[in-house]
């Protein structure tokens, strides 16, 4: 007897996260943007269903993930990605977390230097984020270069310069990883940004 194959399309992230029912005023509102809105599903799934993922695996990324949006903020898409994080890899998740917590917890950025002579007086000093030598230890040279990176994006973007990337390549990130990892953090300021705009205009129409 011949087997029918049945394939199903997988939920789409954003109204996961904000909790959109099908045909609820904000699904209709998403649907105004269709094309938008299938863009925002496809960069999901190439960096979190990535065909090949040698230059970053997957593990890598959800735990990356994690810290960056808890970095960002404590909120459903964090939770989101803390629980794949702890999935992937419940051994460094927590850590990994904690972490992103810690260094939340005294930052409220962005913070950085400009190299510009004319935009020094917009110099903003805060916290830079190193890894205790015993995390380092415990997530190894690689991991924690990329949660250094990744905190440098979010919150001192402006640094984002050769040194930087150097750093990440001396502890064996490679030009594809380090390519994927710069994507990786800004989508998902992009999605936490989308999520936080969608509940808020959820919650202004219920009030």
């Amino acid at each position: 007897m011949e087997q029918r194959v049945t394939t199903s399309t997988p939920p789409d992230v954003i109204d996961v996260l904000t909790g959109i029912a099908p045909g609820s005023r904000l699904d209709e509102l998403r649907r105004r943007r269709p094309v938008t809105r299938e863009q925002a599903q496809a960069a999901y799934a190439a960096l979190f269903e990535p065909r090949d993922d040698a230059a970053v695996p997957t593990a890598e990324r959800w735990l990356i993930a994690a810290y960056t949006t808890r970095l960002a903020a404590d909120d459903a898409t964090a939770a989101f990605y803390r629980e794949r994080a702890e999935l992937a890899d419940p051994e460094h998740a927590a850590i990994v977390t904690d972490e992103a917590a810690a260094a939340a917890a005294v930052a409220v950025g962005p913070f950085g230097r400009y190299p510009e002579a004319g935009l020094q007086q917009e110099n903003t000093e805060g916290v830079r984020y190193r890894a205790a030598a015993a995390v380092r230890a415990q997530l190894g040279g690689r991991l924690t270069a990329g949660l250094e990176h990744a905190h440098l994006l979010v919150l001192r973007p402006r640094e984002a310069d050769r040194a930087a990337l150097t750093a990440l390549t001396d502890a064996g990130w490679s030009t594809d990883a380090v390519v994927t990892l710069s994507q990786l953090v800004s989508f998902l300021a992009f999605q936490q940004r989308v999520v936080r705009g969608l509940r808020t205009i959820d919650e202004e129409e219920a009030a």
